[in-house]
């Protein structure tokens, strides 16, 4: 193993970080050249954050998927879902919207839980499927008559800070991430987790129930995704039907980007939070470079596929 590769499989997250903070001050270069003003600033740190926050939070539950092998393809379509119906339910109270989505969001990845465990379909085809009738079911809705209001509270949580700096929807991101965090490294769920990944039909042998942990990173797949699109439609202040489209390949970029293997049962949560701060800065800097949204989805995909024939190849050498 060379010195390089050595370094990163020992200190992966550290490695992210340098590259975090590289890529900002690349940023910074470029916006002044361009823009004539300085990006590495308080301001555009906190908003960096305040992106990043949504991004996090899908990829936490793309995270504990990927970590069984699998991976959620009807993410974007949940975020959705979960915005109209806070736009839906908004004029009954925040309180109400916020969980209803949530249910929403659960009754997602129950569905794509059971499928994937149950019935084991395969999670691409189940979970495109799902992101597929989800989808025409938000059409059907979207063309009905109803009084649309995000709530308040909700448009605060999206879009504000206090402290003049501290997004509000950091701390919906930060306790999520320890629990996540803590979760994997100490609880027991968190080691059947790798295990189910790493070697399933091991597991059954040992009498682990595997149905039972795919339902249950699904399903939490589902409600984080829930949660990450209560803080989308308060940001935009309203909901439609692309709402949720533009974090479907970041989700999974970001995942990759953190060390997490696509085959399972290797990786965690910190790498995916550097990843997913990562790939908010680089967004900024497609912004600046007036990049238009194909251009993005390209590099995520050229990201996406880079890292795959990486982990691939070193699977086949191990």
């Amino acid at each position: 193993m060379s010195v390089a590769r050595r370094l990163f499989a020992d200190n992966a997250v550290l490695v992210l970080g340098l590259v975090f903070v590289g890529l900002f001050a690349v940023t910074d270069v470029i916006n002044r050249l361009q823009e004539g003003q300085a990006f590495l600033t308080p301001k555009q740190l906190s908003t960096t954050f305040l992106y990043a926050a949504v991004l996090g939070l899908i990829a936490a539950g793309q995270t504990l998927v990927m970590l069984t092998g699998g991976v959620d393809l009807s993410v974007a379509t949940t975020a959705t879902a979960a915005a109209f119906t806070v736009s839906r339910v908004g004029s009954n109270g925040a309180a109400a919207a916020i969980a209803a989505a949530l249910a929403v969001g659960l009754a997602i990845g129950i569905v794509n839980g059971i499928g994937v465990s149950l019935f084991r379909v395969n999670p691409l085809i189940m979970t495109l499927g799902v992101s597929t009738v989800t989808l025409g079911l938000l059409t059907v809705q979207a063309q009905k008559q109803f009084t649309a209001l995000v709530p308040g509270f909700v448009v605060r949580l999206g879009s504000e800070r206090f402290l003049s700096y501290v997004p509000y929807d950091l701390v919906v991101w930060l306790p999520v991430s320890i629990v996540i965090l803590l979760g994997l490294r100490y609880s027991g769920i968190g080691r059947m987790i790798y295990a189910v990944g790493d070697n399933p039909l091991a597991c059954r042998l040992a009498g682990v129930r595997v149905w039972t942990v795919q339902l249950f990173v699904y399903a939490v797949c589902g409600m984080l995704t829930a949660a990450a699109g209560v803080l989308i439609v308060g940001f935009n202040n309203a909901a439609d039907l692309g709402i949720g489209a533009p974090f479907l390949l970041p989700s999974v970029a970001a995942v990759v980007i953190g060390g997490t293997s696509i085959f399972g049962g290797l990786g965690g949560y910190s790498g995916t939070i550097v990843g997913a701060l990562i790939l908010t800065v680089l967004d900024s800097l497609l912004t600046i470079l007036n990049a238009s949204q194909a251009v993005r989805q390209i590099l995520y995909g050229v990201i996406i596929l880079a890292l795959a024939s990486i982990y691939a190849r070193a699977s086949t050498r191990d």
